[in-house]
């Protein structure tokens, strides 16, 4: 490959990426963020885009910067067994359990039901769901060609069809923004809600997953070897991803605020996106949408079961690379069969859980050498997260523990908002700082 090829090769790697993290949440969440926020949406996108842009962009490059082949070895400095404990949780939850269900599922909801009657949707999804994941099935078999089939192809017809759909937004604005709901009432309590509405994506927790491909991309595809270099290539391409994300949570989110006077208030973000086509396009902006969704839905199936694949075949280092996207496409059509209201109910537990963990580990991985590596940062910082993630996991599944809730609730800022791990990762931070100075390190 030559120099100049070489140089910018990071803009196909950068639209691979945002098609990757581009899926059903993120088509979903910002229209229902905006249409909850009303005349609040900018300070509610601030916060959004905090968790939904700048945590992926952030877990991109930590994985870069801290020449980690994989997740489990970046989460394994704390401990080699949590390692593969944190790896195997986040795959599963960005793989056959939840995410990879989702896209189809959304697709189905979106693209597919408002054209059917409601007396054939029962046999309608089975249908439609088994279709989507065998041709999730077939472009996952040669991850060599993902580039050239994502970068280059899907990946521009998406944002395409987006911008179509943005551009009628501006020259027939479907109303004014009316009054936030009670969650967004202020701007902090916007921007707060926003950075929380953020997690719905999962792209923090996608990133670390597809932060190693990239990686992989650059060496292989490339030819690059130099770890500087291979470092700057993924930054370039994360930021390339991340600005096209913005992009579209700016504007969708854009579309829901102006949508409630056309529409009224919905209760997901599917149906914003699918009435407000509807009136942007007429009979033809339900034709667009679907476009916007199967593509996006698509896309992001093919990456997680490609990435899925891949982890388990060198974790078990049995069976083949086609078992096991076999082994995810099947799984993930069964999970799908449950319907995308119980997906999205029984994901925000596990999300509460794992969330935490994943920013505090971008974290560590980013001041890896300011605490010279030492495993006590790692160890004391995360085990003081993963019991406040534990705690906030448990109360979203319903399992609470009164005196403990009621006492956080009290005398720890930001709790009763799913928060307030932040102060206790902050404590063990310090405390394996204390460690490090005054335990010596063994040799």
């Amino acid at each position: 490959m030559s120099n100049k090829n070489v140089a910018t090769r990071y803009i196909p790697i950068g639209l691979m990426l945002f098609a990757l993290f581009f899926g059903a949440g993120n088509l979903i969440f910002p229209a229902s963020m905006g249409q909850n926020s009303g005349v609040n949406v900018w300070y509610a996108l601030i916060g959004f885009c905090i968790t939904g842009v700048g945590m992926p962009l952030l877990a991109v490059m930590a994985m870069g910067y801290s020449g980690c082949s994989d997740l489990q070895e970046a989460a394994g400095r704390a401990h080699p067994l949590y390692g593969l404990f944190f790896t195997i949780v986040a795959y599963l939850a960005i793989g056959p359990c939840f995410a990879i269900p989702r896209t189809g599922t959304v697709a189905f909801e979106i693209a597919v039901s408002p054209f059917m009657a409601k007396e054939h949707l029962g046999l309608g999804l089975p249908i439609f769901l088994a279709v989507f994941f065998l041709i999730s099935f077939w472009l996952s078999a040669s991850p060599q060609k993902l580039v050239d089939r994502i970068g280059k192809l899907l990946t521009p017809a998406l944002v395409l069809t987006i911008v179509l759909l943005i551009v009628q937004s501006f020259i027939s604005p479907l109303g004014e923004p009316q009054a936030p709901t009670a969650a967004y009432a202020t701007a902090v309590t916007a921007a707060v809600q926003g950075i929380i509405d953020g997690y719905n994506t999962l792209d923090a927790i996608a990133a670390f997953v597809f932060a190693t491909l990239v990686v992989n991309v650059v060496k292989e595809d490339c030819g690059i070897t130099d770890p500087a270099e291979i470092t700057r290539q993924v930054y370039k391409s994360g930021i390339v991803a991340v600005a096209l994300l913005a992009f579209i949570y700016i504007f969708i989110a854009k579309i829901g605020a102006e949508s409630v006077p056309a529409i009224g208030m919905q209760s997901t973000g599917a149906p914003v996106l699918a009435e407000s086509a509807k009136i942007l396009f007429g009979n033809a902006g339900a034709i667009i949408l679907s476009i916007i969704v199967l593509l996006a839905c698509l896309s992001t199936a093919i990456g997680l079961i490609t990435c899925c694949a891949a982890y388990f075949l060198k974790l078990t280092g049995r069976f083949t690379y086609i078992y096991w996207v076999t082994i995810f496409s099947i799984v993930s059509f069964l999970v799908g069969m449950f319907g995308l209201q119980t997906i999205i109910v029984s994901t925000i537990p596990v999300l509460m859980f794992i969330y935490p963990l994943a920013v505090v580990l971008i974290i560590l991985l980013f001041t890896h050498k300011f605490f010279n590596g030492r495993q006590c940062v790692y160890a004391f910082t995360i085990a003081f997260t993963f019991v406040m993630a534990t705690l906030s996991g448990l109360a979203t599944a319903g399992i609470k523990f009164e005196g403990i809730e009621s006492f956080l609730t009290a005398y720890v800022p930001m709790h009763s908002l799913g928060m307030s791990w932040i102060w206790f990762s902050a404590i063990g931070y310090a405390l394996g700082l204390a460690w490090m100075k005054f335990v010596p390190e063994k040799n």
